[in-house]
């Protein structure tokens, strides 16, 4: 074991209450620290210790979004850049998406926005307008809700 990367952490739920300097870690892109959880019936809450999706793995994500340039892929076509993405983002959602599915809400959203920024630059009918440009991703969600994977996981109305 490597001294540096090795430290004794206390995991505080409802049953140990103790005040401890160090409750949270760090582990494979998740952090794990006291949040609040549901039953199984979701019937009532409590302090559990649950891993969530770590603080480095959505800059992550948003970087290697970033490094695809879809809205400089004009002459592509949509279903191009969905097949494009579509094995990233489900791995993601699959690795990510299991222990804390609202934390990947914000790259649902990152990725309509470069969507929108795409039909911005290829039609020239939704260059200066913002709104429009908005509610056309919305209406190809609504028509194939399949064509992307977060769509299909968030559902169609993750559009800001």
């Amino acid at each position: 074991m490597h001294p540096t990367k090795t430290e004794i952490v206390y995991c505080k739920d409802n049953r140990r209450r103790g005040d401890y300097p160090k409750v949270t870690f760090d582990f494979l892109g998740h952090r794990f620290r006291p949040r609040r959880v549901a039953n199984s019936r979701r019937t009532e809450f409590f302090r559990g210790y649950a891993p969530a999706v770590g603080p480095e793995a959505p800059k992550s994500i948003r970087a290697t979004i970033g490094s695809l340039n879809i809205p400089r892929q004009t002459p592509g076509t949509l279903a191009e850049i969905a097949q494009r993405i579509n094995p990233l983002l489900r791995g993601w959602i699959g690795c990510h998406g299991r222990f804390g599915p609202s934390a990947l809400a914000t790259l649902a959203d990152h990725v309509n926005q470069r969507l929108k920024a795409w039909i911005m630059r290829k039609y020239k009918r939704f260059r200066f307008h913002k709104t429009r440009a908005n509610l056309f991703p919305r209406k190809l969600a609504r028509e194939n809700a399949g064509l992307f994977a977060h769509w299909q996981t968030f559902g169609t109305n993750t559009f800001a």
